[in-house]
């Protein structure tokens, strides 16, 4: 039988989500869960890796066992397994030929920012910006991102492809919370975070529009600021 389920986890105390020979990871964390469920060793599938220190609230991953249990007696008994950094939101069966990363047709991540004063409450869950930013500059520059683009000067790392398209970006204001929502079909490696960096540069006025039209045309190594892990989530995953 093969199940979805939709993960909910504080990145701050993982390794990334990624199973690792050392360190604490989401993955190996929910395997080891589901295979005393099982009995049998369990593999899962992740529908995207994210990095040590980012959270999530809609993460995905697939997985098949070899025993049949309801979808919410599965959901519970893997809850009462995890530690209290995450937690299995939703479970449900799926056909076996699904595959959490294959078949994502959305992703949505959003990034926070604290643009007011330090607080070392939230210093694990939202960047604080030390300068002051003109919002209107970054929602021009992230103008600039949105549909197909060769997005090699902003992913970490060498790939066959570094073409990726992005549907909407959107702007939002909580307080002294700026949330940064980026939905789109594939996102690579460190992709948002030097989004989010470039629009950081350009709020702060040290980085130009033109600077970030050239980098997104130039194929030459051209690099800007990456935001840190901690305030990037993995929202929501559509299928």
């Amino acid at each position: 039988m093969k199940y979805l389920i939709t993960i909910a986890y504080d990145g701050s105390k993982f390794f990334g989500f990624q199973r690792l020979n050392k360190g604490v990871s989401v993955q190996k964390e929910l395997e080891d869960a589901l295979t005393k469920i099982n009995k049998k060793s369990v593999e899962i599938k992740g529908a995207g890796r994210t990095d040590r220190g980012v959270h999530a609230h809609g993460q995905k991953a697939s997985f098949d066992l070899s025993i049949e249990i309801p979808s919410e007696r599965l959901k519970n008994a893997i809850n009462s397994l995890l530690s209290d950094y995450i937690y299995v939101k939703d479970c449900k069966t799926v056909a076996d030929d699904f595959h959490a990363r294959f078949n994502v047709k959305k992703k949505k991540y959003v990034y926070k920012i604290n643009l007011g004063e330090y607080n070392p409450i939230i210093a694990d869950y939202a960047f604080w910006c030390p300068y002051k930013l003109d919002i209107s500059k970054m929602k021009k520059c992230g103008k600039l991102f949105l549909g197909v683009h060769d997005f090699r000067n902003f992913v970490s790392g060498e790939r066959a492809n570094y073409t990726a398209i992005i549907y909407d970006i959107s702007f939002k204001k909580k307080k002294d919370i700026l949330e940064i929502g980026f939905t789109g079909k594939s996102f690579y490696r460190y992709m948002v975070r030097n989004l989010v960096g470039a629009m950081i540069e350009v709020g702060r006025g040290k980085e130009t529009l033109d600077k970030v039209k050239e980098m997104l045309k130039n194929k030459k190594n051209m690099s800007l600021f990456t935001s840190p892990a901690c305030g990037l989530y993995l929202e929501d995953i559509e299928y």
